[in-house]
């Protein structure tokens, strides 16, 4: 799985993934190996996300009526 993937190309991945899997048609190995591919897909779909949340900023306007820009989600913890 390539890292220049697109997030939209690797939640196609993981949809196909799981697709194949709720069958329960394919032999074992298969299955395996689409259960890892759905894995990767997924961890690279979390990473992806992760980079835009940190690059989002949520424009403030203060009771003086100035803007200031905070991290996306403030102080909230996960």
């Amino acid at each position: 799985m390539s890292k220049d993937m697109t997030f939209e190309q690797a939640l196609k991945n993981l949809e196909e993934a799981v697709a194949r899997l709720e069958k329960g048609q394919i032999p074992l190995d298969e299955a395996l190996d689409s259960f890892e591919a759905g894995v990767q897909s997924a961890n690279l779909c979390r990473k992806k996300l992760q980079a835009v949340e940190a690059r989002i900023e949520t424009l403030t306007k203060n009771s003086d009526g100035s803007f200031t820009t905070e991290p996306f989600g403030g102080n909230e913890q996960d």
